[in-house]
């Protein structure tokens, strides 16, 4: 099992060169991942108020663009893979995002994971005239990724699609991984829907219901990756990742072996302040 950091793209870390320090030192003390949150406004109600935790809602108005944090996060590291958890991908456009990504891809040698979701609160989409309706949006992200894969594919697209469009295009460079950068599938751990998603693509990255605070036990874990590969069409390499909780006392580190038995292969380690961070990356893995 892989050990990474979770942290948000807000309030201390809207710093995009903090997140690129802690993004070094994290890969100097021996850890293999760090994935942060791509928000546009605050979300310190939604996400922390219940039950709050110990920071200043004043303090997290700011949030940094997610493209930028991760390729500062690339430029300052070699190894460890990065990404967003989760971009809600219904807010943009599939022609800039496939750009992006398969720039970022390369630039950092290919460390690159795209997770996906339909993202909340629903806020954040009306604030801008997003639809609000959850089956909306879970439509256009299935448009969004199966053309985003024919875009990074390189070879000419033609796609016509209900919310998304193109005419003979190409769009190169190609991304450094192939078939594809891997494509994680994160949403609420009690919905059923997103499982099916999951299982089209390379990874399952669910919240619990009580996060940050909550962490689903390996018992539901196994239940959802049972469905999972019921419902996969391959049987190559699949990513799942266990999200522990605020204060990183659970999962333990004794904990870690009954996820990896049911199929977790990346625990993330959960910080709210920089100091948090710093102290987690300091400790190590929990894994090692």
């Amino acid at each position: 099992m892989r050990s990474g950091l979770y942290l948000p793209n807000q309030g201390p870390f809207a710093d995009a060169g903090l997140l690129a320090d802690l993004a070094r030192d994290a890969e100097r003390a021996g850890w293999e991942g760090l994935f942060i949150w791509d928000e546009l406004m605050p979300v310190y109600e939604h996400a922390m108020g219940r039950p709050k935790v110990d920071a200043d809602p004043g303090d997290w108005l700011a949030a940094a663009d997610a493209i930028v944090a991760l390729t500062a996060i690339a430029a300052a590291t070699e190894r460890i893979r990065f990404g967003a958890l989760v971009t809600p991908v219904a807010r943009l456009r599939p022609e800039v995002f496939a750009h992006q990504t398969a720039t970022l891809d390369r630039f950092s040698g290919g460390r690159l994971i795209v997770g996906v979701g339909l993202g909340s609160p629903d806020s954040q989409f009306a604030a801008f005239g997003y639809h609000t309706d959850v089956r909306t949006r879970a439509a256009q992200v299935d448009e969004f990724l199966a053309l985003l894969v024919e875009l990074w594919s390189g070879a000419p697209v033609d796609f016509d699609g209900a919310y998304f469009k193109a005419s003979g295009v190409t769009l190169t460079p190609t991304p450094v991984q192939q078939p594809r950068i891997p494509v994680w599938i994160g949403a609420d751990s009690s919905r059923r829907a997103p499982r099916r998603r999951a299982a089209r693509w390379d990874g399952y990255a669910p919240a619990s219901q009580q996060w940050p605070t909550g962490v689903i036990s390996p018992a539901e874990y196994r239940e959802a990756l049972e469905e999972i590969g019921s419902l996969r069409a391959g049987s190559g390499p699949y990513d799942a990742v266990v999200i522990g909780n605020a204060d990183a006392t659970v999962p333990s580190a004794a904990d870690l072996e009954e996820y990896e038995e049911v199929g977790v292969t990346w625990h993330l380690v959960q910080a709210l302040t920089a100091d948090q961070a710093r102290e987690r990356i300091r400790r190590g893995p929990p894994s090692s």
